[in-house]
């Protein structure tokens, strides 16, 4: 049956990344694909963020690799994300948060990185 079969569990491993971060923490698409064990799918984890209908699921934590916030500056999207994480602790200027560093892994340590 194609790729296409596996999508559902994709998303949920997605879905589960998101959760896991922790409150006043951010994350970009790339790392939330990278800890769902789908490196390369940040436009993966963006699209199943875009089409999310759980008001529970913490999608605010979410931002693009540089920090800033993907919606367009001004709209109520954008808004709603600055709102939610200065709520957490997260500072946010002029829509850009500070990135955390990213684990390094193994290969990156040794070899450095590509």
């Amino acid at each position: 049956m194609g790729g296409g079969a596996d999508k559902p569990a994709s998303h949920e491993r997605i879905l589960a990344a998101v959760r896991a971060i922790p409150r006043g923490q951010v994350a970009g698409y790339g790392e939330v694909a990278r800890r769902a064990g789908l490196p390369g799918r940040a436009r993966l984890a963006a699209r199943v963020l875009s089409g999310n209908t759980d008001p529970t699921l913490p999608w605010h934590r979410v931002l693009r690799s540089d920090g800033r916030i993907a919606f367009a500056e001004g709209s109520s999207g954008y808004r709603e994300q600055s709102q939610r994480l200065r709520a957490e602790g997260v500072k946010v200027e002029r829509g850009r948060v500070r990135m955390p560093r990213v684990e390094a892994d193994l290969d990156a340590e040794i070899w450095g990185r590509r």
